[in-house]
Formats: C-alpha cells, sequence, structure tokens
C-alpha cells in the first residue's frame, strides 16, 4: 500500500508540472492556431538558465528562479516578435515549420553549449520540506514540485479570470474577428501568450530538472510528452491541458511502478493513438461543425 501511495504522490507532483506545461502550449494553440513545436527546447532553456545561475554563478535560489521566469517571459516575447510576427498572414504551415526550426536551433545551440551530459542541481531542498505518514516518506522534491504547479495553476487562473489582459486573451483564443472589432490588440496577445508558454515551460523544465536532473536529450523529449497531454485534454481547452497532464503523469507512474519501466515513455503515445481514434477532440475539445 505505502508503494502505491508513493506511486500517486508521484504521479500528481509529475501531472501537474506535464499539464502546466501544456497549459502554455495551448495558450499558443488557442490564440494563433499555432502548434509550437519548439517547446521542449523552452523548458530545456529555461532548466539550464537556472543551472548557470545557481551552479555556476553562485546566485542565491530565490533571486535565480525569478531571474530565470522573467529571462524566459522575454525570450518567450522575442521569440514571437522576431520570428513569428513577420509570418502573420502567411499559410500556417509555414509557421509550423518555423517552429520545427527554431526547435532545432534551439536545441543545436544547448547541445553546443553544455554537450550531451547530466548536471546534477544543487540540494537546496530543505529535509523539513518532506513529509512523513507512518512509514510512507513523501521526499521534498515531490512536496515542491506539486505546491509549486498549484500555485502556478491558481495564479494563471486568475490572471485569466480577473485580469484586462486575461480576458484579452481568452476573447482572442474565442473569436480573433470579433476582438479585434472591438479594439483588442491582438498581435500583443500573440506576444503575450508565447511570453507566458515560455515562462511556465521554464518552471516545467526547473522542477523537472530538480527531481531528474538536467539533460539537453531528455528534457526536450519530456517536452514532446505535451503532445498527447494536449490531445487527451483538448486542443482548445486549459482545463482539460491540466487533467491531462495529470492522467498521463499517473500512467506513467504506474506503468514503470507495476509493469515495466521500459514502457514509461510510451504509454503516453498509446493513450495518443486511441484518444485519436476514438475521441479526436480530446476529453474537453471543442467538436466543430462545419454547415455546407
Amino acid at each position: 500500500m505505502d508503494f502505491f501511495f508513493h506511486l500517486l504522490i508521484n504521479g500528481l507532483s509529475i501531472g501537474l508540472l506535464y499539464g502546466l506545461s501544456a497549459m502554455g502550449f495551448v495558450m499558443i494553440f488557442k490564440s494563433s492556431s499555432v502548434l509550437n513545436f519548439a517547446h521542449g527546447e523552452l523548458m530545456a532553456i529555461g532548466a539550464f538558465l537556472f543551472l548557470v545561475l545557481v551552479s555556476w554563478a553562485h546566485v542565491p535560489i530565490p533571486v535565480a528562479f525569478l531571474i530565470t521566469l522573467v529571462g524566459s517571459f522575454v525570450i518567450g516575447f522575442a521569440v514571437e516578435r522576431v520570428f513569428l510576427r513577420p509570418l502573420i498572414g502567411e499559410h500556417l504551415i509555414f509557421v509550423i515549420m518555423l517552429t520545427v526550426g527554431l526547435a532545432s536551433m534551439f536545441k543545436g545551440l544547448l547541445l553546443f553549449i553544455f554537450g550531451g551530459n547530466l548536471y546534477i542541481y544543487p540540494d537546496f531542498l530543505p529535509s523539513s520540506l518532506g513529509i512523513t505518514i507512518n512509514t510512507l516518506v513523501i521526499p521534498p522534491v515531490y512536496v515542491a514540485s506539486s505546491m509549486t504547479g498549484i500555485i502556478f495553476l491558481v495564479l494563471f487562473g486568475l490572471f485569466f479570470k480577473f485580469s484586462s489582459q486575461g480576458i484579452f486573451m481568452r476573447s482572442v483564443a474565442d473569436n480573433q474577428t470579433a476582438s479585434l472589432s472591438l479594439g483588442v490588440h491582438v498581435r500583443r496577445v500573440f506576444a503575450l501568450s508565447w511570453a507566458i508558454a515560455a515562462l511556465v515551460a521554464a518552471m516545467s523544465g526547473i522542477v523537472l530538472g530538480i527531481i531528474n536532473g538536467t539533460n539537453v536529450h531528455e528534457i526536450t523529449s519530456i517536452g514532446l510528452k505535451v503532445f498527447p497531454v494536449v490531445i487527451l485534454g483538448g486542443l482548445d481547452s486549459i482545463g482539460g491541458a491540466i487533467i491531462g497532464g495529470i492522467i498521463i503523469g499517473l500512467l506513467e507512474t504506474f506503468t514503470a511502478g507495476y509493469i515495466s519501466p521500459a514502457l514509461r515513455d510510451v504509454i503516453p503515445y498509446i493513450i495518443l493513438v486511441f484518444i485519436l481514434l476514438i475521441k479526436p477532440y480530446g476529453l474537453f475539445g471543442l467538436v466543430e461543425i462545419e454547415r455546407v
């Protein structure tokens, strides 16, 4: 029973991070209909930026975390402004292929600087953060990742519901033409979507790096798991992305614990295939009906 609860906590922690990262992916898709294939590389950029600040520059942890989030936000904004905005009005396939090119460019740059080695963050989480219930021990890293995921999910939920920019982003996601007619600055919303997506990707990359260490190949491949998550939850559903992330995280963890660790990385894509066959719009996606 203790093993079951250990897997449950592990799966929920990882799933919250998957869901949070997928939320950034969905934001970009909802606002601009772009599939961002560079999402994993944005996670890696955040993870390695935090590594440089903490391990090499010896910046205090809270300051390094804040600088990483702000830096990732700026990077996301710059990517949209420099690379994506000139392609507004072009065929969507051109924009999607650009994100594929950006993914290769970012990954190559990270490999050039850091190589393919595994880097471990300093152990800075206090042992008192861990939770012990009878014989069940929850390590500090899983407590911290769960708390971080929940806090950011609440913050973004409040942002989308009550802030003016959040309301603008929701309106653009629902109907770009109507938003333009109401005076919403759609291009600014696109830039903000990319900036926030880069921020949440970086945060997910940092926490995943704390759990497993950070490696260019591994963390970018983890970024690809955002696709099964968003397909499961629904490409246009932020809430669905969160639930899909939790489901994928739990399935991964229980598969590795009870069946085989070799199937851990396979199960999300098995789910992806079944969802596409049975319910292509995902659990919470909206079905598009076209009238001729």
